[in-house]
């Protein structure tokens, strides 16, 4: 079996996090038994690890010249990790690699997170040893968890993130050879030779991408989300709406793009749509100096990282899209739900931000592989870097109380504010476009702006009990959060709600008061 991406990769430590890789110049079955239990139970959600053996290390960065293991002790090895592996419990079992790097040989074990945590392994590999612990990783060492830590992985049972889940509605034929080849050959794993020519079923075992029961081979909702043409077929709403308002919210012209396919491929095509009709670059000449300031509206970077992160830590079971809304004075990008309960609010005003534990161990493993994202609570540091870099002023993050939903707003650098001095800046997220609706009449659209904003909803669910939290934004100029809280507060006080599935429910009106 192959690793889903190359040894050159975890030497690098640019896409896999050091915390997540153990580097062992020779099997020893007792200390890496722990390592594959500890990233087995994967109590952060980090998406599991690697062990590569044949390399010397300090303080857990490789050692140069590389070693290897010796030709002559590859097969005791792997014999020795298939009986080892075995004592884990319940059952656990590593994906094994030996690879050539320079003249020398290695062996990876590939150690993603567990359907069945919490995993146990023996204290010590001595005959009468009875004692099992559930090890865990804390940063980058393998421990025996606390009390409480014990009970958090316990409690973690059977509770596989929705990315790692499988998908029973899916068939083998849902998943694309054409993207998965693309991706192999791009991460530059060993697979992509494979791929071409060896068992489809066993090439996406071995990416762990479907259902590991040769009885029911169903995919996994992370190999659909990547390796589907269609993924809003199995997960509606998966997609990336940028929303431009050149003439602010209340102004005539609206621009909407809407990207879908592939997660990763709807990423680049929305950011690549973002660099090519948003970016823009200013060049301000000074009579008294040679050099002229240069600046963009928006760093790209600040976006990239901001996008690739919502796409990361959305959740793919709620039927909400991601939006980019493209304001005069600014952008946001705006995703559902919010953070972990490990990012407080006070920590996000002052850009102190230690996630936890991650909604999504999987997508955030592939998303590194292609460079989309980085390491572990690096995002934030990113995007002031970039905001710094360009003299942007400072981002804001918003979620609330029930982290609902997630908010990055960037501002456009003043200097292409001056040259707006005069226009409507002010605009709010309540604000009513002053363009009627192509299937509203102008008197009704006069009508709404006059009402707040729990009665125009009214008015557009009376009128029309199956319209989309999408077509109420668009009719009253409100940001879709703006938009939830409202529908969630006449929830609550049993006014109106959404009644059935999204493409056959509707709105039922309880009462007008």
């Amino acid at each position: 079996m192959a690793i889903p991406t190359n040894i050159k990769t975890l030497l690098s430590g640019d896409v896999v996090e050091w915390a997540r890789i153990e580097f062992k110049e020779t099997w020893n079955a007792e200390a890496s038994l722990k390592s594959v239990c500890a990233f087995a139970n994967d109590l952060d959600n980090w998406g599991g690890g690697y062990i590569v053996i044949g390399v010397e290390e300090n303080e857990g960065q490789p050692v140069y010249p590389l070693k290897g293991v010796p030709v002559d002790k590859i097969d005791a090895y792997q014999k020795n990790i298939l009986s080892k592996c075995k004592l884990i419990r319940p059952s656990y079992m590593p994906i094994v690699e030996v690879v050539d790097y320079e003249n020398e040989k290695f062996i990876v074990l590939w150690c993603p997170g567990g359907d069945s945590r919490p995993y146990s392994s023996p204290k010590t590999m001595t005959k009468d040893n009875k004692e099992r612990i559930h090890y865990i990783r804390k940063m980058s060492s393998t421990v025996e968890p606390s009390d409480d830590e014990e009970k958090d992985l316990f409690n973690l049972a059977n509770r596989i993130p929705f990315d790692d889940r499988v998908n029973h509605q899916a068939e083998m034929s849902d998943l694309n050879i054409t993207l998965i080849q693309n991706y192999l050959k791009e991460v530059k794993s060993s697979l992509h030779e494979k791929s071409k020519t060896g068992d489809f079923v066993e090439v996406c075992s071995d990416m762990n991408i479907i259902s590991n029961l040769p009885e029911y081979t169903k995919p996994k909702n992370v190999g659909l989300m990547f390796f589907s043409m269609e993924p809003d077929k199995f997960f509606p709403y998966t997609q990336i709406d940028v929303v431009q308002f050149p003439d602010g919210l209340g102004g005539d012209n609206i621009i909407e793009q809407t990207f879908k396919g592939p997660i990763q491929q709807q990423l680049r095509d929305a950011l690549q749509y973002i660099r090519n009709m948003i970016i823009t670059e200013k060049v301000v000449k000074h009579p008294d100096r040679a050099e002229a300031d240069r600046f963009f509206n928006y760093p790209f970077a600040a976006i990239e990282e901001a996008l690739s992160n919502a796409v990361y830590h959305r959740a793919y079971d709620e039927r909400e899209p991601i939006e980019v809304r493209v304001e005069r004075d600014r952008i946001e990008i705006l995703s559902f739900p919010g953070p972990d309960r490990s990012v407080t609010l006070e920590g996000l005003k002052s850009y102190r931000v230690s996630n936890r534990r991650y909604r999504n161990r999987r997508i955030g493993d592939f998303l590194k592989e292609l460079h989309l994202t980085e390491g572990r609570n690096t995002g934030f540091k990113k995007i002031l870097d970039a905001l710094e870099a360009n003299g942007s002023p400072k981002p804001e993050f918003e979620t609330d109380e029930t982290r609902s939903y997630f908010i990055t707003r960037l501002f456009v650098h003043k200097g292409f504010l001056e040259e707006k001095q005069g226009d409507e800046n002010a605009s709010t997220p309540n604000s009513t476009p002053s363009t009627p609706n192509s299937t509203l009449s102008s008197e009704l659209m006069e009508t709404l702006q006059r009402l707040p904003l729990r009665e125009q909803i009214l008015v557009l669910i009376k009128k029309n009990p199956s319209i989309s939290k999408k077509k109420m934004t668009e009719i009253l100029g409100v940001s879709m959060y703006a938009l939830k809280k409202e529908l969630a507060l006449m929830s609550e006080e049993h006014v109106a709600e959404f009644v059935g599935f999204s493409r056959s429910g509707k709105w039922v009106v309880y009462s007008l008061n």
